[in-house]
């Protein structure tokens, strides 16, 4: 993570799998996972190997206000990772890889504007589940 790349793919999918039949077992619904896929491959590899996708949340935001919150979690936090050098790599690895997840997804995408509040950004997640599950 300090070095801004990603978790190996069999890494994640083992613990998205493990803690999904668990949670399945005890009678969940449906999962919502955050800040997956990152790269096409992981998609294409999760519905494979665990269950097809339904749905996909984009949640759009500028670099600058990116690397903004980013910066005030590192000083909050504590995060080795969140540094301005990190940030950068991190940004990269964004664009090269998860920005072909949108296109892959397309069809089951909806993109929410995540440049307001954390109130406002709640409430338009909020509004767009509530109707994917009516």
């Amino acid at each position: 993570m300090e070095k801004g790349e990603l978790v190996p793919l069999e890494v994640v999918l083992d613990l998205l799998k493990e803690a999904m039949v668990a949670k399945a077992k005890a009678g969940a619904k449906g999962f919502l996972i955050d800040g997956y896929p990152r790269e096409v491959q992981q998609g294409k590899m999760f519905e494979i190997e665990i269950c097809p996708c339904t749905l996909v949340l984009y949640y759009e935001v500028t670099e600058d206000v990116m690397k903004k919150r980013l910066k005030h979690r590192g000083e909050t936090s504590g995060r080795v990772d969140d540094n301005e050098e990190t940030i950068i790599k991190r940004l990269k690895t964004f664009n090269d890889l998860t920005v072909p997840v949108m296109d892959y997804y397309n069809q089951k995408a909806k993109t929410v504007s995540a440049g307001g509040t954390i109130d406002e950004v709640f409430t338009k997640t909020c509004s767009i589940l509530d109707n994917y599950c009516q």
